[in-house]
């Protein structure tokens, strides 16, 4: 079998135009309107230059929403890579997460509808596995009580795409106070209650 052919910078670049014009295109009129002749004709290519690219529709879309996530976990995961303790780092994925989205927002769109057609790319660790590594962490260090991590990941998560789907359909909600709230009940839910 032989190696795969690496790609010159000028293909990447290509590659990369296409995946970006792909995320403007799904963020504006959604997944659907995403066809090969839609992403070359936003691209300003043919759409036998975008298949020269990619093998396929749902190869472009793949590629699209691996650019993405890729993204987003290295701007969350920078942040909680810097922080200080299980506690800084929760407040960190928090508080990053919903900056991101802020930031991105042609990404979110692409996050909420879940391109994903790949099975190597559905096959990454999910969110919840992610924070609750952070949630063991605290309670290993004795920061945080006992409880099911699993649980508590899933609810921060789903608090967080709540507050992402409000923003979607409320652009005027304050993301900064929505992440100041957020943070102060998940960190009331990861400590001892004192009387």
């Amino acid at each position: 079998m032989s190696e795969p052919r690496h790609r010159t910078f000028t293909e990447e670049a290509r590659r990369r135009q296409i995946v970006d014009r792909t995320i403007e295109l799904v963020a504006e009129r959604g997944p659907a309107a995403a066809s090969l002749s839609a992403i070359a004709a936003r691209a300003g290519i043919s759409k036998a230059a975008v298949l020269y690219h990619f093998a396929s529709k749902d190869a472009v879309l793949d590629a699209t929403m691996s650019h993405v996530l890729d993204s987003y976990v290295a701007a969350v995961g920078e942040r909680v890579d810097a922080a200080d303790g299980p506690d800084g780092m929760l407040v960190a994925y928090v508080r990053g997460t919903l900056a991101y989205m802020r930031d991105h927002p042609t990404h979110v769109r692409v996050l909420v509808e879940g391109l994903v057609r790949d099975p190597d790319v559905a096959a990454q660790p999910s969110r919840w596995q992610s924070v609750a590594g952070i949630l063991a962490q605290g309670q290993e260090s004795g920061v945080f009580r006992a409880f099911d991590t699993r649980v508590l990941a899933l609810m921060i998560n789903g608090a967080l795409d709540a507050v992402v789907a409000e923003w979607i359909a409320a652009p005027d909600l304050d993301l900064d106070t929505a992440a100041a709230e957020l943070e102060t009940a998940v960190l009331l839910a990861v400590k001892e209650a004192t009387t």
